[in-house]
């Protein structure tokens, strides 16, 4: 079976000690070469093109969660392979980084969910939120007791919205276990592989907590979101999600590359371990702790995931730490498969199906890629299943082979499909999405105070706004932003 992945952009291995420049040569280390570590390298770069950039990752490629493989010979996203469309700054970001021609939307967007015996059509929703209940009804994933259990809802009074709370309770109060187990638990887990009574209203449902503020009603909510939106209204010029032809992937090997043509240097296999104050300004403690090397600057952002994170501050903001460090991480694995499409005899409507956890399967989703994106080649239907969630850490302790022959005997449950496989392969995300907990806007808020004071010194990452691309990309390029106001300070001080 191939296990090729992308190696992105000519990573350089050594480290040279870089002293902090002078105004017009200041230097800035950015610490993670995810897609937020590379939209702040990039937005520096081009607004400030005479400062010194440089990315330090500790893994072999960039990335992050967006990275690129081959299964039967075919190029494929074995990460994030979908951003959010109707949020630019994702499509804008691939533009800037030479893209634009490559963005393409799916060809179908229809998913089901597998529940009470088959694949039923997911009817209109917002996050899970029925906006047409009659629909939802005929839909055959909800019971007719859930149905009109559901119905009850906008008579019951106001929520309060001044405290945060759990998406689980908050629907299950209001709509009732059916649709929080069928439809809301599925739809919140795709999105961050955790469970709805874990998960913050606020901070992970932003969407549907304005649309209850605004109508005092879940279902209106929906229903008005939904007709409020492009789609909604009839106009299907604007997709939901986008990709890119040849996988997402291409977006950080993309960033990588424009970032080094801008005289960037990113540096692979240098992982940061410690990071402190000098006089003028930060350094940064590279490599192992036998054979260290440390690496100067004006100022840092650090884009690395909650625990690296709150190790790199422990030092320097032991409170953003302390608090960085209280974020927990789902991991999952995404297993790629391809059999021949010429075996294939069931079919395989939509662009897949999500899973409720009730139900108790090992996948949680699945794309049927083929279907789903055009720039995959013919003669091949390439699957894509998504196993764990949070807490759910046993059912990745299976070796690869086991969760490939769990993932088959699922998909022929669900489909019918029953085909040799032609390759697969198993794509582990240790610690791969933030938990957002009840309270997590106030822990996020908690964090960026204890930073905001330290002159040169920024955060950003999934942890903080959102797990989508563009949200991440915003959190790199909006902190790339605040160094360069800091910059423009010192240099304007300076003169």
């Amino acid at each position: 079976m191939a296990k090729m992945q992308s190696a992105g952009p000519d990573c350089k291995a050594g480290l040279v000690d870089i002293e902090p420049g002078t105004a017009a040569r200041h230097h800035v280390l950015v610490v993670g070469a995810g897609i937020a570590g590379l939209a702040a390298a990039h937005t520096i770069l081009a607004a400030r093109p005479e400062t010194r950039v440089t990315v330090l990752e500790g893994s072999p490629a960039v990335g992050g969660k967006l990275r690129l493989g081959e299964v039967a010979g075919v190029q494929v996203d074995l990460g994030a392979e979908s951003m959010l469309a109707r949020r630019s700054e994702g499509t804008a970001f691939a533009a800037e980084v030479g893209l634009a021609d490559d963005i393409v939307h799916p060809v179908v967007a229809d998913a089901g969910v597998w529940t009470r015996g088959g694949i039923h059509r997911l009817p209109p929703t917002l996050m899970g939120v029925p906006a047409d209940l009659k629909a939802a009804a005929r839909s055959g994933i909800l019971s007719r007791a859930g149905v009109l259990r559901a119905r009850l809802e906008p008579r019951l009074a106001p929520v309060d919205l001044s405290q945060d709370m759990s998406i689980g309770a908050l629907v299950r109060r209001r709509l009732g276990k059916d649709v929080t187990d069928r439809l809301v638990d599925p739809l919140v887990g795709g999105v961050y592989a955790g469970r709805c009574h874990e998960l913050s209203l606020l901070a992970a449902w932003p969407q549907v907590a304005e649309g209850l503020r605004k109508h005092g009603s879940l279902l209106a909510a929906a229903a008005a979101t939904l007709a409020e939106s492009p789609a909604g209204a009839g106009d299907r010029r604007t997709p939901v999600f986008a990709g890119i032809s040849g996988g997402v992937g291409r977006l950080a090997v993309a960033a990588g590359a424009t970032v080094e043509r801008l005289g960037g240097v990113i540096r692979c296999d240098a992982m940061a371990r410690e990071l402190g104050r000098t006089a003028r300004g930060w350094r940064v403690v590279v490599g192992s702790a036998h054979d260290p090397e440390v690496v100067e600057a004006d100022a840092v952002v650090v884009a690395t995931p909650a625990t690296a994170s709150g190790r790199l501050l422990r030092d320097t903001v032991p409170a953003a730490a302390a608090e960085l460090g209280l974020i927990a991480y789902a991991s999952l694995a995404v297993v790629t498969v391809a059999v021949s499409a010429s075996s294939v005899d069931v079919d395989l409507s939509g662009s897949g199906f999500l899973v409720p956890p009730v139900d108790g399967t090992t996948i949680k989703a699945v794309t049927y890629s083929s279907r789903k994106w055009g720039w995959l080649p013919d003669g091949l239907l390439l699957l894509r299943c998504s196993m764990g969630r949070h807490g759910d850490e046993q059912t990745l302790q299976r070796d690869d082979a086991e969760l490939v022959t769990k993932a088959m005997l699922d998909l022929h449950d669900a489909t019918g499909l029953h085909a040799p496989v032609v390759d697969a392969l198993v794509t582990r995300w240790g610690g791969a999405l933030p938990q957002y907990a009840v309270g997590h806007l106030d822990r996020v808020a908690r964090i960026r105070a204890a930073v905001a004071p330290v002159e040169g010194l920024e955060v950003c990452g999934a942890a903080f706004d959102g797990v989508g691309i563009p949200a991440v990309i915003a959190t790199g390029q909006n902190a790339a932003t605040r160094v360069v106001e800091h910059l423009d300070r010192v240099a304007t001080m300076g003169q």
